[in-house]
């Protein structure tokens, strides 16, 4: 397997620290709204990397965290009238169910950035006592860039190249910065603001300093892959190399992975242009089964550009997957039993040779593009080679084949069952005489068997409204 490292430019053998196990860190989103198609491109990117991974027969541990304390974060709660943490438990909630929605797996662990202050109050000592750390006179701590002699091999600039690129954080106290390249580890509160207490100030961590620590804690000092979109390779992913090797003297990360920007329409995502889409706005026109085929059409190091006819065009070759597998299903049903032909056998190896160029576009640096098509050319043959005259078990077996390498790219092969606007409606009122016996056991039982029909209920004051997901 072959992966492109960031750090080296360059495809690298996979070789993990451990035998047999991948340690993985993929950054998550900052939870003050609603993700967005741009989000969610590293979410089903890194996801897939991941199921490969575990196809392969390898034990992931796979962190992905949140970030619930931030600017953003804080404005919201002002505007709200709320505290920092009613807005962020919000919309990680939302997030969840979009995550859920595009098929993602839970990852072992997501850490909350509040819930890993310690840990990062512990670095920051270290730095200091180092010499890589110093505090300021009003208790902003920051780290000197230029003693880390490595900085700026991740985004392959020197420093003085990089001091335009710098992401402008507003502090008190930002005069008293030793060099004007030096980064923030920990900074003073402000007047409504949450906050903790420190050795150097009340206050609260820079955002550089979050995924350093959670990474170290919940997969050690040295990890396999780092992961995120390619925005995130200056300054977040150099400064977290620069305060982890610093601290743990060791490498941070073997591999860097960093995804392509996706565009709408051409033009960069943005609300001004309006072309800005949350991932909650496109499951109320499509199944985010879609989103995630369209997501994995690209190679992620390719930009990819989002558009309606883009999507359609995922939807119908979604469909011919699905449509496939049905007709293998209805097949399998009325096939008879018997022992697998010689011409069974054959074309058992030719599906098999399919699956091989699947893994042979995965293991070359995860090209899902490359493994569609392998997916496509096997479901044309059986298409077109497999009938009601082959076996129950040879039939069968195509159809799971079919399934697990979809399954790899996190595709659902089997369509839900549709039900009709009647039986909806019929079933919301049983649910709602239910809840008038006060039988709530009952009504949640009918609730979560429309949810597991993609039938999304609302409870509001004027009645029940439901959407197909």
């Amino acid at each position: 397997m072959r992966i492109y490292n960031t750090l080296t430019k360059r495809k690298e053998e996979f070789v993990p620290v451990e035998p047999g196990k991948v340690k993985m860190y993929v950054c998550g989103p900052t939870v003050y709204n609603f993700i967005h198609i741009g989000n969610a491109r590293p979410m089903i990117v890194f996801d897939t990397v991941r199921r490969y991974f575990e196809y392969k027969g390898y034990d992931v541990n796979y962190v992905s965290n949140f970030t619930d304390v931030d600017d953003k974060i804080i404005k919201k709660a002002v505007e709200e009238g709320v505290g920092a943490s009613v807005v962020s438990e919000r919309y990680i909630a939302e997030c969840r169910k979009d995550m859920e929605g595009m098929h993602i797996k839970p990852a072992t662990k997501h850490p909350k950035a509040t819930e890993e202050i310690c840990g990062m109050l512990e670095m920051i000592a270290t730095l200091i006592e180092k010499g890589y750390a110093y505090a300021a006179s009003d208790g902003t701590v920051y780290f000197r860039t230029r003693k880390f002699k490595e900085y700026g091999k991740l985004s392959h600039k020197n420093l003085d190249d990089l001091r335009s690129g710098f992401r402008e954080i507003k502090v008190t106290g930002a005069e008293s910065k030793e060099d004007e390249l030096d980064f923030v580890l920990w900074k003073p509160k402000k007047e409504g603001e949450p906050y903790w207490e420190s050795p150097w100030c009340n206050g609260r961590p820079g955002w550089h300093i979050e995924c350093s620590v959670m990474a170290k804690r919940y997969l050690g000092e040295e990890i396999d892959i780092h992961a995120g979109g390619e925005d995130l390779i200056f300054p977040h992913h150099e400064n977290e190399i620069a305060q982890s090797e610093a601290a743990n003297e060791k490498t941070f990360a073997r591999y860097w992975m960093h995804n392509a920007f996706l565009n709408v329409d051409n033009r960069k995502m943005s609300k001004s242009l309006n072309n800005f889409f949350t991932v909650r706005e496109i499951s109320e026109k499509y199944d985010l089964q879609v989103l995630r085929f369209f997501m994995l059409s690209a190679h992620y190091r390719s930009p990819l550009n989002f558009s309606e006819e883009l999507m359609e065009a995922s939807k119908n070759a979604l469909d011919r997957i699905r449509t496939a597998v049905g007709r293998l299903g209805e097949l399998a049903e009325s096939a008879s039993d018997g022992e697998t032909t010689q011409e069974e056998k054959e074309k058992r190896d030719e599906i098999l040779a399919y699956a091989a160029k699947f893994e042979a576009a995965m293991e070359d640096d995860f090209n899902t593009a490359d493994a569609l098509a392998a997916i496509f050319e096997m479901v044309k043959f059986m298409n077109t080679r497999v009938s009601g005259e082959d076996t129950k078990t040879f039939i069968t077996q195509a159809k799971e084949m079919i399934a697990k390498l979809c399954d790899v790219m996190g595709l659902v092969t089997e369509k839900k069952e549709e039900l009709l606007d009647a039986d909806i409606e019929a079933m919301i009122t049983r649910r709602q005489q239910a809840r008038k016996d006060r039988d709530f056991a009952k009504a949640d039982a009918i609730r979560k068997e429309l949810a597991e029909k993609g039938i999304l209920l609302e409870d509001t004051r004027e009645g029940v409204k439901w959407k197909r997901a």
